[in-house]
């Protein structure tokens, strides 16, 4: 990595930034599980909102209630 002075001439903001980004390592995988784990999340979380929203809109909710039905008489019809 080539040395690099750290001057603040008349524009002290930009060179900041340069010399911010050359120092990046941008090979790392530093941060690679936390990052997965947050789109992971992200996609839970947008399947989630989408079956609420079935579920409330139209006919999802009569569906559900109509599972619940058959799983409770099943488990009455077997006690």
């Amino acid at each position: 990595m080539t040395s690099l002075r750290f001057t603040t001439t008349r524009y002290p903001m930009y060179e900041t930034l340069i010399f911010l980004l050359l120092r990046v390592d941008w090979r790392s995988e530093r941060g690679q599980a936390t990052t997965e784990y947050a789109l992971v999340l992200l996609a839970a979380a947008l399947v989630g909102l989408l079956v609420i929203g079935w579920a409330t809109a139209g006919g999802g909710a009569a569906a559900i209630s109509s599972l619940f039905d058959r799983v409770i008489q099943s488990v009455i019809d077997r006690v």
